[in-house]
């Protein structure tokens, strides 16, 4: 089983904090979709077209920027190429200034079935200071909608720990949410990263900085509102109902194989190779022109791939399996792993149960330094 991830690169406005690869203007809109489709027809034996596709997620960028049509278009030529199972999560990223009664009855034909929302904040304040395209009341008007037509699986997008937000401010937006029913919530704190407009602002004092200490209390504000309101913490930045966990998202941490689409999307065999596509939207475009896909590969060593299975399986409530590990990296490394994670059991940062290790609710607030301490150099 393998995941598909399609990356649209167009935003209506560049939002403060991000740096993903985007475009404002729409004007290659046209022919970066037929260059996409032309990626799509061109795969080769990287992407393994007779693997059954469970999980289509559309990313970006903002995907609800295009025609019900062109999302259309593109399952179109995915299904060509692809075996998509029957039940396949078909998950679409969307604005709630893109969202209306009509344009999501267009999605739930088209085969899209599951929506996740960037709303960030139910702030005005916060959400003019983040550039966001949308605004509080539009937020919860598109919720209302999301339910009235018949979606039953979507996720709202919560941001936490900027300098506007206070708690009480967090407290209400988490409750807002709560008290729409919704099935999933990803949570993440703010970062702050190189040459985005947040970094300018910081740099040039027009913001204030994060304050890692008040992103900790915050996150724990956070643990403890979404355990009383019944939400299962399946991994660090998401929370569920029970039976409403992202497929797709699950299969990054699992190390399924996932294929990606578009400039700048990711691929992943499940074994050792990586590609990624050129971030540039006129090279992309002028490549597939000429029938080439433009990427960048590399092959991961045996450390590479320890490595990145202890940071993306610390992170989940599963935790890191020892018996994986013993079988995919031998019993030396194991060893090392349970040695140089004793002094977190003791600590109560993690226990070891059934076979995995696991944070606990206090690791989890070092859940990034922990996994960094069990690097492995070498095997």
């Amino acid at each position: 089983m393998a995941g598909i991830y399609i990356h649209i690169p167009f935003c209506k406005q560049a939002c403060t904090y991000c740096n993903f690869h985007f475009s404002t203007s729409l004007r290659l809109k046209a022919d970066l979709l037929l260059a996409l489709g032309k990626e799509i027809v061109l795969t080769g034996n990287f992407r393994d077209v007779s693997s059954e596709i469970e999980t289509i997620y559309f990313g970006g960028g903002t995907p609800s920027i295009l025609s019900p049509a062109e999302i259309q278009g593109i399952l179109y030529n995915i299904r060509q190429k692809f075996k998509v199972a029957r039940d396949a999560e078909i998950t679409l990223e969307a604005n709630p200034d893109d969202i209306n009664s009509s344009i999501l009855q267009n999605w739930l034909q088209i085969g899209i079935n599951r929506l996740s929302l960037g709303i960030q904040s139910f702030n005005q304040a916060e959400l003019k200071w983040m550039n966001r395209a949308h605004n509080a009341s539009q937020s919860l008007r598109c919720i209302t909608e999301i339910k009235q037509s018949g979606f039953t699986n979507f996720s709202v997008d919560l941001i936490y720990g900027s300098p506007l937000q206070s708690n009480d401010n967090l407290i209400a937006n988490v409750n807002t949410v709560f008290s729409q029913a919704v099935p999933h919530i990803s949570c993440y704190a703010l970062t702050v990263e190189p040459k985005t407009a947040l970094d300018k602002m910081i740099t040039a004092h027009r913001s204030l900085p994060v304050d890692p200490d008040k992103q900790a209390e915050q996150f724990q504000l956070l643990l403890n509102l979404m355990e009383n309101a019944g939400y299962e913490q399946y991994e660090i930045s998401n929370f569920s109902k029970p039976g409403f966990r992202s497929w797709h998202n699950s299969s990054y941490w699992q190390g399924k194989p996932y294929y990606g689409f578009g400039p700048a999307a990711h691929s992943f065999d499940g074994r050792n190779t990586r590609r990624w596509n050129i971030a540039n939207n006129v090279l992309y475009i002028q490549s597939l022109k000429n029938d080439v896909i433009p990427f960048e590969e590399e092959k991961l060593t045996s450390v590479q791939r320890l490595n990145e299975y202890i940071m993306t399986a610390i992170r989940t409530v599963a935790g890191i399996d020892i018996q994986k590990v013993r079988l995919d990296f031998g019993d030396q490394a194991t060893e090392k792993l349970l040695h140089n994670s004793s002094i977190y059991i003791t600590r109560k940062h993690m226990v070891a149960h059934n076979g995995f290790l696991i944070l606990t609710k206090e690791g989890k607030f070092l859940a990034d330094g922990i996994a960094s301490n069990l690097f492995f150099d070498e095997i």
